[in-house]
């Protein structure tokens, strides 16, 4: 699936959502989470963002087991971490393939297509238009 690289059980998968891109590897260990090399709970403050970062390993039961380190890049913090949460879940499936099944059916496997919509000409964005005035 994609890009993977394994090195003595090191997961690497490439995640994205909006703008945002993110480099994860997973690795047996503790259950730490690095972003961008600091702890996750440095770099997100909001605590629903958090939550979206740790939910496919919640959901496989493997919390404790792997230690997450991402490289992210571009967005903002809601679609970090959505990108984060498609990297580590894509890097799981490379760690045992027969977490799939379940982390599909939570719809964690599937790249979220949605992007911003780019704004057109002769508006005021991607679909609003300038105020008209009949007089």
């Amino acid at each position: 699936m994609g890009n993977s690289m394994e090195k003595e059980n090191v997961y690497y998968a490439t995640g994205k959502r909006k703008n945002a891109v993110a480099r994860t590897w997973l690795k047996p260990g503790g259950g730490d989470i690095t972003v961008n090399d600091l702890p996750m709970d440095d770099y997100f403050k909001v605590e629903s963002v958090k939550t979206t970062i740790k939910q496919p390993l919640l959901l496989t039961k493997m919390l404790g087991s792997f230690d997450v380190k991402a490289k992210v890049a571009g967005g903002g913090f809601s679609g970090q971490a959505g990108a984060i949460r498609h990297g580590i879940t894509k890097a799981l499936i490379l760690a045992n393939p027969d977490l799939r099944l379940v982390l599909k059916r939570a719809g964690f496997v599937r790249r979220d297509p949605r992007v911003k919509e780019r704004k057109k000409y002769g508006q005021k964005g991607a679909r609003a238009r300038f105020q008209f005035s009949k007089r």
